[in-house]
Parts: structure tokens; C-alpha cells; sequence
């Protein structure tokens, strides 16, 4: 499975890139995936589900460390694979078919 992450980080600053951001943008540069464009006002990068979950993590706890107050950020499925839907982790409840 492929997914598609975009994000932005809050405060903005429109002086300077603020620390939140630029740490944003070296996670998912050093991450594992591809089609990575960063800009002043969004972000987005592609690769298989586990990279950007894993990219995902990294994300939102080194932005908030770095100051952040609001992360914002979508994932999509931009393609599905024959292994299906990743699996959750250890310990996760379980969802039924039927969201329950």
C-alpha cells in the first residue's frame, strides 16, 4: 500500500522558518520516501505505508518538541498493494468490518 502524508506545523512565521518546521521537513527528508516537496506553506511526501507511518511518528513527536502548537496533516491511500492494510500495532484494539 502507498500513502500520501501532507503536513503543516503551527506558529507560523513568515520572517523565518521556525524551528518546528525546519525539524518537520529533515524527518521527512531523512525518511525512507519518496516524492518529498516541502514548501513554506505545505508538505507533502509518498512511500509504502509502513515508511510514512513510521515518518508520521517521527513527525509529530520531534515537531512538538521542537515548539510546535499544531500539527496538521492528512494521509491518503494513493495506491493499494496485494498485502493489504497494514497491520496494527501490538496490543491495538481490534476493528471490525463494520467500524465497531
Amino acid at each position: 500500500m502507498r500513502l500520501r502524508v501532507e503536513f503543516t506545523t503551527e506558529p507560523f512565521d513568515l520572517d523565518e522558518a521556525p524551528r518546528h518546521a525546519v525539524v518537520a521537513r529533515e524527518v521527512i527528508q531523512a525518511a525512507e520516501l519518496d516524492a518529498v516537496d516541502v514548501g513554506p506553506f505545505g508538505n507533502t511526501a509518498e512511500g509504502g505505508a509502513d515508511a510514512v507511518i513510521v515518518a508520521v511518528d517521527a513527525l509529530l513527536r520531534r515537531s512538538l518538541e521542537a515548539g510546535a502548537t499544531r500539527v496538521s496533516l492528512q494521509v491518503n491511500v494513493i495506491a493499494d498493494g496485494p498485502e493489504g492494510v497494514p497491520g496494527a500495532p501490538e496490543g491495538a484494539p481490534e476493528i471490525a468490518e463494520d467500524g465497531r
